[in-house]
């Protein structure tokens, strides 16, 4: 993203450096599973395989959206509230998948994993209302106002 401000080129890394760390963090989600089945006896579990997606489609690709979408975003105060929201419901996601996956292999389950599920997707949908409602404001403030006809005056 870049902005211009009195001719100096200002560029903003936010968004870019998120897309990193969950591009990072996609990377030891897969690396935790390779290790993990080493020790698993030859048992495998679909949350544990499957939970790089989290971070990956959750995380990396809805911050490039955003970023393609709507690069001034994070000017906004309430963006940190729905950055804080939305990863929070990443990372309980991806904690549940990997706790669930744990518990899979163990051969148990547990009835608190459904917590992880349902406050990930709360946080998740928080998170997603607020970006949306920044883009729509950043959108209309972005539009050129219309000229107003002078007002006649004696």
């Amino acid at each position: 993203m870049t902005l211009f401000i009195s001719g100096i080129k200002i560029k903003s890394k936010k968004i870019h450096k998120t897309i990193a760390v969950y591009l990072l963090l996609a990377l030891v989600a897969i690396a935790v599973n390779l290790i993990y089945s080493l020790f698993g006896h030859g048992v495998h579990s679909a949350a544990m395989t499957w939970m790089f997606l989290y971070p990956l489609l959750g995380g990396a690709l809805v911050y490039f959206l955003i970023d393609r979408s709507s690069p001034l975003i994070t000017r906004f105060v309430v963006y940190r509230i729905a950055y804080n929201s939305y990863n929070s419901g990443i990372g309980a996601l991806t904690v549940g998948s990997f706790l669930k996956g744990i518990l899979e292999i163990a051969g148990t389950n547990s009835d608190y994993l459904a917590f992880f599920i349902i406050l990930g997707w709360l946080l998740i949908a928080i998170g997603l209302a607020i970006f949306a409602f920044l883009t729509v404001k950043n959108s209309r403030r972005a539009q050129p106002q219309k000229a107003q006809p002078p007002l006649n005056q004696p």
